[in-house]
C-alpha cells in the first residue's frame, strides 16, 4: 500500500525502552505536512480566489475517518485491486450489477474496491484532493449483508441502485457521519437520515462516505476559494492540482466522482453549486427542477431555489440515483410525488432525428467546444436554431438568498440538530462564534454572512422580487422554447444557472471536452419544469456520440 502507516504511543507514560501495549498504540496513516510550499506556488495564480491561504484542514482528524476501516481495507492487496479494476473502473452501474450476478464480484469486493482507492490517493500528500471528510464505519459490514440478501431473493428484485457505495456532500444529514455543512459550528452535529437518504438506503444504496465542499455552501465569504471548508480544507482538481477551480459549491461531489472515489454522489444547488463542480470535474450533474427532491434534511440556502441532485460518471448512472432519490415529502412544502420513470428512456429509441435545440449565438461565436458540440448534433440529426436570449433584470437575485438563509437556517437548526451539540441558532449565532477566532473558522471572512443580517428587504418586497425573477428567468428560456418548439436549450457549464434556478427549471451537464490547457467544460441541457426524462435522453445521446469524458491522468491507476 502507497500509504503510510506507523504506529504511535499515545500514552505519555510507556517507557521508551518499553515496547507499547496493543492498547497503547493509535493507528497513524496521515501525517500533517507543512503547505506553505504549496499556498506560496499559487500566489500569482491567475484567479485570485485560487491565492490560498491554506490547504489542509486545521481541525479535520483524517486518522479519526480512516483509521476505523484500516483493517477491512488492508485485506485487500495491491494485485486484487488491480484485478478489480476492469470490472469497476469507470463502468456504469448496470455493467458492474452484471458483474455480481455472473459471480465476477460482490457489494463487498465493490465497497473495498472503492476504499482502496480512496486510501490509496487520499493519504498520499502528493495526490490528496481533501475530498474525502467522513466514511461510514459500517459500510463493508452493510455490503456483507446485501450480498447475503441477494444471494437468497435474487438482484432483479432489486433497485438497480441496490448495492452500490454513494458518497453524499456534507450538508446532507446522515446517520454515522456528523453533518457539518464544512463549518466548525456544526462540527458535532450528529443527525438522522435526510428524506433523499432514506430513500437510498430504502432502494439499497451504500452510503460510503461524506464529501468535502465549499462551507455554507459557498454562502459564507465573498472572493473566497471554492472547495475550501474549514472542516475539510480546500478541495483539490484532479485534472489538474492547485491549477484548475473545483467548481462549488459541490466541490468535493464533483472531484470524488472524477477520481472513482465512489459509483456516484450527491451534491445540492441554489444556482450552479451542482452544475459547475460537474463541469469543472468532467462529469454528469443533474440539478432537477425545484420539488422534484426533497430537501428535508439539507442544510438550507434558500428554500425557494435549493435541490439536491445527482452527479455521476455517465448519464445512465445519474437516471438510477435520481429514481432512488424521488418520493413525496409532506415535510417540504414544495416536495412532489411523480409517475415518471427516470429508467424508461434507456429502451428507447435514442435517435437525435427531429430534435430541436436552442443554441446561444453568442456562444457560438466564442466557444470553439460548443460550436463542435452543437455541430455533432446536428450530424446525429438534430435541428439546430440559434437565438439571442432576450435582457432580463435580475436585480434582488441575492436579496432571496439572504432573507431566505436568514429565515430557513434557523428552521434547520431547530429541527434538525441537537442542542447540546450545536451552540447556533441563527446567522447572528453564526457570525459572532466564527469572528470568536477568525484564524482558524473564517480565514478568507464571512462578508456574505454579515451582508445577510444588513440586508432591510421586508417580506412584501421579497415575495415581489421572486415573484418577478421567476417571469424574467422563464422569459429568458421560454421565448425560444415555445417559438421554436425546442426540445431543450444548449448552455456552457453553469453559464446560465442563476437563470435556471430562478425559473426552477431542471438542467443536465454532461462532459463535451477540454481546454488546450486540459481543464474540462460542460455541455448543458436546459428545459421547462419536469423535464428530467427527456434532458437524461438528450444528454445519453450526445455522450454515447462524443465519448468526451476522459479520467484525470494521475487518477488512472
Amino acid at each position: 500500500m502507497r500509504w503510510m502507516v506507523i504506529w504511535v504511543m499515545v500514552s505519555l507514560f510507556v517507557s521508551c525502552k518499553q515496547e507499547p501495549k496493543e492498547s497503547d498504540k493509535e493507528l497513524l496513516l496521515w501525517a500533517p505536512y507543512n503547505d506553505s510550499v504549496e499556498v506560496a506556488a499559487n500566489r500569482d495564480h491567475a484567479i485570485p480566489r485560487m491565492r490560498y491561504q491554506l490547504i489542509q484542514s486545521k481541525v479535520l482528524d483524517k486518522n479519526g475517518v480512516f483509521a476505523p476501516l484500516y483493517e477491512e481495507v488492508a485485506k485487500m492487496t495491491e494485485g486484487d485491486y488491480v484485478a478489480l479494476r476492469p470490472l469497476i473502473l469507470e463502468q456504469d452501474i448496470p455493467t458492474i450489477q452484471s458483474h455480481i450476478k455472473s459471480g465476477m464480484l460482490t457489494y463487498e469486493k465493490l465497497v473495498l474496491f472503492y476504499l482502496y482507492r480512496i486510501y490509496k490517493y487520499e493519504l498520499d500528500r502528493t495526490t490528496t484532493l481533501h475530498t474525502i471528510i467522513a466514511l461510514n464505519p459500517s459500510v463493508v459490514a452493510e455490503a456483507r449483508k446485501l450480498d447475503r440478501l441477494r444471494a437468497r431473493s435474487g438482484a432483479d428484485k432489486h433497485h438497480p441502485i441496490y448495492g452500490m457505495p454513494i458518497l453524499l456532500k456534507d450538508n446532507i444529514n446522515t446517520r454515522k457521519m456528523n453533518t457539518t455543512a464544512g463549518s466548525i459550528a456544526l462540527l458535532n452535529n450528529e443527525t438522522t437520515d435526510a428524506f433523499i437518504v432514506r430513500r437510498l438506503k430504502l432502494n439499497g444504496a451504500l452510503i460510503l462516505g461524506k464529501v468535502n465542499l465549499s462551507e455554507w455552501a459557498y454562502f459564507l465569504c465573498e472572493g473566497c476559494p471554492v472547495g475550501y471548508s474549514a472542516v475539510g480544507g480546500q478541495t483539490l482538481n484532479p485534472y489538474g492540482r492547485r491549477i484548475f477551480e473545483t467548481g462549488g459549491s459541490s466541490s468535493g461531489s464533483g472531484t470524488a466522482v472524477a477520481a472513482n472515489y465512489a459509483v456516484a454522489a450527491v451534491g445540492t444547488e441554489t444556482s450552479g453549486s451542482i452544475l459547475s463542480p460537474s463541469s469543472q470535474n468532467s462529469v454528469v450533474g443533474l440539478k432537477p427542477t425545484v420539488g422534484l427532491l426533497s430537501r428535508t434534511g439539507i442544510v438550507p440556502i434558500s428554500s425557494t431555489l435549493d435541490t439536491p441532485g445527482p452527479m455521476t460518471k455517465n448519464v445512465v448512472d445519474n437516471a438510477i440515483v435520481l429514481s432512488a432519490m424521488t418520493g413525496r415529502d409532506e415535510a417540504d412544502s414544495k416536495s412532489v410525488s411523480t409517475d415518471t420513470n427516470f429508467l424508461d428512456w434507456m429502451e428507447k429509441d435514442s435517435s437525435l432525428e427531429g430534435k430541436r435545440f436552442g443554441a446561444i449565438k453568442k456562444l457560438m461565436e466564442e466557444h470553439t467546444l460548443y460550436r463542435n458540440a452543437v455541430e455533432r448534433l446536428r450530424n446525429a440529426g438534430a435541428e439546430i436554431i440559434e437565438f439571442t436570449p432576450p435582457e432580463v433584470q435580475f436585480d434582488g437575485f441575492l436579496s432571496i438568498l439572504k432573507i431566505d438563509m436568514r429565515n430557513d437556517l434557523p428552521q434547520y437548526l431547530g429541527l434538525q440538530t441537537k442542542r447540546e451539540a450545536v451552540s447556533i441558532k441563527s446567522i447572528a449565532d453564526a457570525v459572532a462564534y466564527n469572528a470568536a477566532d477568525s484564524i482558524v473558522r473564517i480565514p478568507y471572512g464571512q462578508g456574505l454572512f454579515r451582508a445577510i443580517l444588513k440586508d432591510k428587504t421586508t417580506g412584501e418586497a421579497l415575495k415581489s422580487i421572486k415573484s418577478r425573477l421567476q417571469t424574467e428567468g422563464r422569459r429568458f428560456f421560454d421565448i425560444a422554447l415555445n417559438r421554436y418548439r425546442l426540445d431543450a436549450i444548449l448552455s456552457i457549464n453553469n453559464y446560465h444557472a442563476g437563470y435556471a434556478a430562478v425559473a426552477t427549471y431542471p438542467a443536465l451537464t454532461v462532459p463535451m471536452g477540454y481546454t488546450a490547457e486540459g481543464e474540462p467544460v460542460g455541455l448543458t441541457f436546459i428545459a421547462k419544469q419536469y423535464q428530467e426524462d427527456t434532458l437524461l435522453r438528450l444528454g445519453r445521446v450526445f455522450e454515447v456520440s462524443t465519448k468526451a469524458r476522459k479520467m484525470p491522468a494521475d487518477f488512472t491507476r
